[in-house]
Order: structure tokens, then C-alpha cells, then sequence
């Protein structure tokens, strides 16, 4: 568009998104409502309500009670509105789904599929997968609008390209959304996994908290942060990894990064496994550890106990460094509740009196769709058919 900058194109796609989050929430109903709630000039939310009407996503009928003068029309979120489709990605399963305007998901399902064999098959296997999901939603009336993916390594932010992830050979500057984009003929987006958690868990749960950590404890280990309000990558899209921070425990313990006495040699279900197998205790994954932990087997129960105390411990260098409102545990591992009291007892002992006097220490609210939510609404949110507003129409109301 002549005259719109990338700056405002975001800030106008930002807006669209949270005008459908506030109407599908029950926030607001109305254009009033809506201005009330976002600080902003009549105007500019009258703008924005009017491009999503247009495009389908919302809908405008009906009447409102009234407050003293007209009443106002009622805003929905429209069922057939449009979904990006979003794929969570391990190094060995991943999960895909649907995820449309209102924060809902659908068609999930869980599939194996080794991506650390390169890739090119791992390529090959997703677009099989997504092209059968996108001729599901077609059939049942939906717009499909994007693919949001969530990857378990960095990714650089700003061109979906893969750097450097530990075990995966070969994927290392492989152009990840540019291939998919190409292959699939839609707007694909590409974000590490744990800071997709982060944001599914953000805008679908806790929209109210301004600085969020998610911890993503499973297979291997990894954290996702909001700050602010919005994800934080860092400079190269490594932000929360905290999966290679040395731990005492850990001793000279090899790692797959090439450095030694790393948290993942001591904290992840890969590490765990291979620790029960030692003691005598052969698992064929961390579903059957988690499965130990719940019978009270004492050696796993040990094992898993011992992880959460080491997250623990790196988490709260981070609380006392960052300042969270919240820490909420996913993946796994946070199933087992164990852990999770480890990690809230260390947090609370290491950590200042100050950052933990409010600090909320939990499981995801949103659980084993916390990143399909995040790839998904990230998709929508950079994809959604919006202009952007003119200087003026930004001014905030007074």
C-alpha cells in the first residue's frame, strides 16, 4: 500500500487483532465499548471495525442496551471469519491444528515425525500434512489465511530462517518460511517453539499481564518471554534459552550444543530417560516416565523432583533479572506435579522477597495448545486484511 510504512502496517495489524480478541473475550460488544477499552479516538476503532466487518471477520446486527442515547449495534466474531493453520513442532512429533480469529483451535492432532533427519523429508512430511488440513478447513467454509509454525530451535526473527539448533544437522540457516511460503502458496511464519508458547499462552489466557515467562519442559528444555506486552526474540532470536546454562549439577556432563554441564544434561526428558535407564529403569519415552511419576515410583518421582529443583534454580536468576508478573510451566514435564512444586519451592527460596511477593508460579492455562495458539494468532496477526491508519486517526482520545 503507497504511503504505509512497516511500522504502521504492524500497528494497524496489532489493532485488528486485539479489537477480535476483545469482542470474541466478551470484553467489548460494540464499537463504544471498544473505544472505552482501548484509549483511542472514535475514529480509528470505527476504522478498524469497519476493514474487519469487510473482510468477514466480524459481523455488526442486532441492538445493545442503551446507556442514555441510541443503542449501540452488537459486534461478533464471525464463526466462517477466517484461520491460520499452525503446526507445533518437536524434534520427534508435532502437533497441528487450525486456529482462527477468536483464539479457538480445532482439527488438532498429534502425529510422529522425526524432523531431526534433516529438512528437506521434514519439509516434504509438513506440506503433505498441512495441504490435507487446508483442503479439511476449505471444505468446512473456512478462509484460510496463513500457516503459523512453531520451531524447536532459534530462529532468526525478522526472516524465518533456522540458525544453529541443537541435534539437527542440516538445519542450520535453512530458510525454513521462505520454502514453505513457496511450496504451499500462502504468508508462512516461522518463531522459535517456547516463545510461541509464551504468546499463545499470553493472548488466549492472560492478556492482562505486561512480562510473562513460559517454560517450555519437556523432551528438552526452553523458555519463551513477553515483555511489555509483546514476545521478546532478542537480537538473534535466541531469548530464553535456557536449556545451555551450566549448572552445578550437571558436572562435566557432554552436551548436544558441545559445551559441557548444560541444564538439558540434567533437566529434560531425554536426560531423565537416559538417567532411569542407569538406575536399571528402561522408558520408551516421557509419556511412560510421567506414567512412573504418577504410580509413585521412587527412582522417576527422584528423578523428576531433582529436574525441577535445576530449572528452578536457572529460573531464578531470570525472576530476579526480568521481574515477572507470572512463570507458567508447559510442556511434559509440567504435568507432573512433582516438578512443579520443586520449581515453585526454589524459586521462592533463591529469589528476592520483592520479586516473588506478587509473582503467580503455575501450569499454562492453555496446556498442549499453547503453541499451536501462539504460531496461529502470530499468522492471523501478521496477515490480517487491514489499512493502516492515518496520523490523525492515531491520536489517542481524550
Amino acid at each position: 500500500m503507497a504511503g504505509t510504512t512497516v511500522g504502521e502496517q504492524g500497528s494497524a495489524q496489532g489493532l485488528a487483532q486485539h479489537i477480535l480478541h476483545l469482542v470474541s473475550s466478551g470484553a467489548a460488544s460494540s464499537r463504544t465499548e471498544l473505544v472505552r477499552e482501548l484509549g483511542l479516538a472514535p475514529s480509528t476503532v470505527s476504522a478498524r471495525v469497519q476493514e474487519l466487518v469487510a473482510a468477514g471477520l466480524l459481523t455488526e446486527s442486532g441492538e445493545g442496551a442503551s446507556r442514555g442515547g441510541r443503542r449501540p449495534r452488537l459486534l461478533r466474531v464471525r464463526a466462517q471469519g477466517g484461520v491460520a493453520l499452525a503446526a507445533d513442532l518437536g524434534s520427534h512429533h508435532a502437533r497441528l491444528g487450525a486456529v482462527d480469529v477468536g483464539g479457538g483451535v480445532s482439527d488438532a492432532v498429534d502425529l510422529a515425525h522425526d524432523i531431526t533427519a534433516g529438512p528437506e523429508s521434514a519439509v516434504d512430511w509438513l506440506c503433505e500434512r498441512v495441504a490435507e488440513l487446508a483442503a479439511a478447513q476449505r471444505e468446512s467454509g473456512h478462509t484460510v489465511r496463513a500457516l503459523g509454525v512453531a520451531f524447536p530451535g532459534p530462529v532468526q526473527p525478522a526472516e524465518g530462517r533456522v540458525l544453529s539448533p541443537s541435534r539437527m544437522p542440516g538445519w542450520h540457516r535453512y530458510p525454513l518460511r521462505d520454502v514453505l511460503a513457496e511450496r504451499l502458496g500462502m504468508p508462512v511464519t516461522v518463531a522459535n517453539d517456547a516463545t510461541m508458547m509464551a504468546v499463545g499462552e499470553h493472548r488466549a489466557a492472560r492478556p492482562e499481564l505486561d512480562h510473562l515467562v513460559v517454560v517450555k519442559a519437556g523432551r528438552g528444555i526452553g523458555s519463551g518471554v513477553v515483555a511489555a506486552g509483546r514476545p521478546h526474540d532478542g537480537a538473534a532470536g535466541c531469548a530464553g534459552d535456557i536449556s545451555h546454562v551450566r549448572v552445578e549439577a550437571a558436572g562435566e556432563r557432554p552436551c548436544s550444543c558441545g559445551n559441557i554441564g548444560c541444564l538439558e544434561t540434567v533437566a529434560s526428558g531425554a536426560a531423565l530417560i537416559r538417567e532411569l535407564a542407569v538406575q536399571g529403569v528402561v522408558v520408551a519415552d516421557t509419556n511412560e516416565l510421567l506414567r512412573l511419576v504418577a504410580d509413585g515410583d521412587p527412582q522417576a518421582t527422584t528423578l523428576v523432583r531433582a529436574a525441577g529443583r535445576h530449572i528452578g534454580t536457572v529460573l531464578s536468576v531470570v525472576v530476579n533479572f526480568f521481574n515477572p508478573q507470572a512463570v507458567a510451566l508447559g510442556g511434559a514435564l509440567a504435568t507432573a506435579e512433582p516438578l512443579v512444586a520443586a520449581v515453585r519451592g526454589v524459586l521462592y527460596e533463591r529469589c528476592l522477597p520483592l520479586a516473588t511477593a506478587d509473582l503467580e508460579i503455575t501450569t499454562t492455562v492453555t496446556g498442549r495448545d499453547a503453541g499451536l495458539l501462539g504460531a496461529g494468532l502470530t499468522a492471523l496477526r501478521e496477515n490480517l486484511p487491514t489499512t493502516a491508519p492515518s496520523p490523525q486517526e492515531e491520536s489517542v482520545h481524550a
